[in-house]
């Protein structure tokens, strides 16, 4: 026994030691051996789960917990099974344990906060991490500051949430980088661009003082930020440079999954219905395992939309209505995969399906049923339906008052002529802004866009209470006031002549404008010309003194040499030679011996007796029909179509131009 106690020492002390020196290997045998002796021993099972969390074993060392639950309590080893648990990506049920925990230790809070951010529950979350930085004061306070400033970016990103100014420094690129998260969530890209290229000066100081760490690796440590000014660059616009960045952080490899699913997303959105190539090679990345462990779940959700998008573009009708039927199983109420479905059918020319299938989400989701139902218009329109276009647009409660939506209703009622519907839409908008709020710009703005529509169509009689209206609020409108008399002038002469005692007098309306400058100014349609100044000689003189004008004699045709008077004409001398009734043609003349090319001096008559085909006995030089007879040389070939190159466009050769002159190729 005492041999056994003395062993049993040695081996503690061989943990202890492994344990400080950070060899958890040894560690781990030296307390099998303890084990061996006393299999329920409560310090040494704790020690081999220990050791196997640091040696990344958390399948085993939730399986130690697991079996041992008698000696081992959740008071005892209730943070290390919370923590395999959150490792193996079991996150409900680390909550549950942690929450089944009595004491509530430093350690266990912040496990606590992480299992909060990985649940997307960031409210909890900040409260937690702001007790542990009001309550505690050791060397981990400034990874605090940079898990709460992640807590502020991921609620400022997907939640829109404005959240409050903690004063968090931002003395490392962390920090910073966080900081620059959040204003992209706010929208403030430039300051955000800007504090992620301090984030980067940060980094590449902190790194350059490791002499270990090489370029290589201070590039991978920067991908995460290239990759988020990437971002910035694609919302700001410049694709080109965004794209450009993304490879470079693609090229890196980096270890983050999360990361390359993020940024080879963002190429495919880049890449649209362009470039599908490489698209389908970057859905490869998205794919990688763990990728779903490692992003946020609007960013999960983001992903597979745009896998559906992809097998669209790509012609994979079935692999789009599959993904889309998948993702509307998975968000019920979210529009965006009924919009691929439909966008699928488009192309498929299938629009009446597509149709009814809008319908149908906009009456099972009406919260969702305004832009549907503004695709349901824009697809009535492509098919030519303009009037079922208007009925639905009008049906949308939300936008059929705005100023907008007004002037695409009477623009599609205008082009149906239906100026009633037209007016009606005038009349709704304006009782809703005349009741939530008269006078306002928008209030006088559509009724006097009302009164010039009335006026415009020649419905002077119904722009009387839109001008009146428009009068009221400003006396000192002339316009206005005229367009108001000339329309009472077709109902009530009285009214009109009452009205036009309002009208300013003649000398208030006169200004002191210069006619002759306005009518020669760059903008008049008409100008007067003005008769030349002349002086001495050539002044005209007086009416009745002068010379009178002659006028010129028109001299008379000619008539041609051979020109009889008695003679009729041709009536068809207007017609070209070969219409006339009396053309027959042109006569063919005799063929005359043509000349030889031989010797000089040589005859006409040599070449007659050496042609040969004036000889009878001279045989055909091609086979009759049907004879087979002729050679392979003579059988004219059936004409080919020659093929295009495969994958090449033909393009048109540019024309050349002509140097000087007006005229070109």
């Amino acid at each position: 026994m005492a041999g056994g106690a003395g062993s049993l020492a040695s081996l503690w002390t061989e943990v202890n030691r492994c344990g400080q020196n950070g060899d958890f290997g040894r560690a781990l045998k030296a307390v099998n051996k303890i084990l061996h002796e006393n299999k329920d021993d409560v310090t040494a099972l704790h020690c081999k789960i220990v050791c196997l969390i640091q040696n990344g074993g958390f399948k085993e060392a939730l399986n130690v917990i697991n079996t041992h639950t008698k000696s081992l309590t959740s008071d005892m080893v209730g943070f290390e099974k919370a923590y395999c648990e959150y490792r193996l990506n079991r996150v409900e049920s680390a909550l549950k344990t942690i929450e089944g925990i009595s004491e509530q230790t430093d350690k266990l809070k912040e496990l606590y906060g992480q299992v909060l951010y990985r649940l997307e529950r960031y409210d909890e979350c900040e409260a937690v991490y702001k007790d542990l930085i009001r309550n505690s004061q050791d060397e981990y306070e400034e990874e605090r500051k940079t898990n709460l400033a992640a807590v502020l970016a991921a609620r400022s990103t997907w939640e829109n949430a404005t959240a409050e100014d903690m004063g968090l420094p931002e003395s490392t690129y962390e920090l910073c980088y966080n900081a620059a998260c959040s204003l992209i969530g706010r929208g403030q890209l430039s300051q955000a661009l800007k504090k992620l290229q301090e984030a980067e000066e940060l980094c590449r100081m902190s790194l350059a003082e490791d002499s270990d760490m090489t370029e290589e690796d201070i590039n991978a440590e920067l991908a995460v930020i290239h990759s988020q000014m990437a971002y910035i660059m694609q919302l700001q616009g410049r694709t080109e440079d965004a794209l450009q960045l993304y490879n470079q952080v693609i090229k890196l490899k980096p270890s983050d999954v999360g990361l390359l699913a993020v940024t080879a997303n963002n190429i495919i959105t880049i890449n649209k219905d362009q470039n599908v190539f490489d698209s389908k090679k970057k859905v490869k990345l998205m794919n990688a395992e763990g990728v779903e462990y490692k992003l946020a779940k609007k960013q999960l959700q983001a992903i597979e939309f745009n896998k559906a998008l992809l097998a669209m573009y790509t012609n994979q009708a079935d692999q789009c209505r599959k993904l889309s039927s998948t993702l509307q199983s998975q968000n019920p109420g979210h529009p965006r995969p009924v919009l691929i479905q439909v966008a699928q059918l488009c192309r498929e020319k299938q629009h009446s399906k597509a149709i009814e299938l809008l319908q149908r989400f906009s009456e099972e989701h009406p919260e969702s049923a305004s832009g549907i139902k503004l695709t349901m218009a824009q697809l009535y329109l492509i098919q030519g339906h303009v009037t079922k276009a208007g009925d639905i647009l009008r049906s949308i409660e939300d936008y059929k008052h705005k100023q907008g939506m007004v002037s695409a209703l009477v623009t599609m009622y205008t082009h149906e002529e239906d100026l009633d519907s037209a007016i009606d839409v005038f009349s709704q908008a304006i009782q809703y802004y005349q009741s939530e709020q008269p006078g306002s710009p928008t209030h006088l703005s559509l009724v006097r866009e009302a009164a010039d529509f009335k006026l415009r169509y020649g419905r002077k009689k119904e722009a009387i209470s839109d001008l009146e209206q428009l009068w009221k609020q400003n006396t000192k409108d002339v316009h206005t006031l005229a367009q108001l008399i000339s329309a009472y002038s077709l109902v009530d002469q009285d009214k009109a002549k009452a009205l036009s005692k309002h009208l300013p007098s003649p000398d208030t309306m006169s200004f002191n404008i210069d006619v002759d400058e306005l009518e020669n100014s760059h903008g008049a349609t008409y100008v007067r010309k003005k008769a030349a100044k002349v002086t001495g000689e050539n002044a005209p003189k007086e009416q009745g003194q002068g010379e009178i004008k002659k006028k010129k004699k028109k001299k008379k045709g000619k008539l041609p040499k051979n020109y009889d008077p008695k003679s009729t004409p041709d009536p068809e001398r207007w017609l070209p030679m070969r219409e006339r009734s009396y053309y027959r043609g042109r006569k063919k003349g005799k063929k005359k011996e043509q000349v030889g090319r031989g010797t000089q001096g040589a005859t006409s008559g040599a070449t007659a007796e050496l042609d040969a085909s004036k000889t009878a006995s001279s045989p055909p030089t091609s086979p009759r029909p049907g004879s087979g007879t002729g050679s392979a040389s003579n059988v004219v070939p059936p004409r080919q179509q020659k093929p295009a190159a495969s994958g090449a466009t033909r393009k048109k050769a540019p024309q050349k131009k002509k140097k000087g002159g007006k005229g070109g190729w």
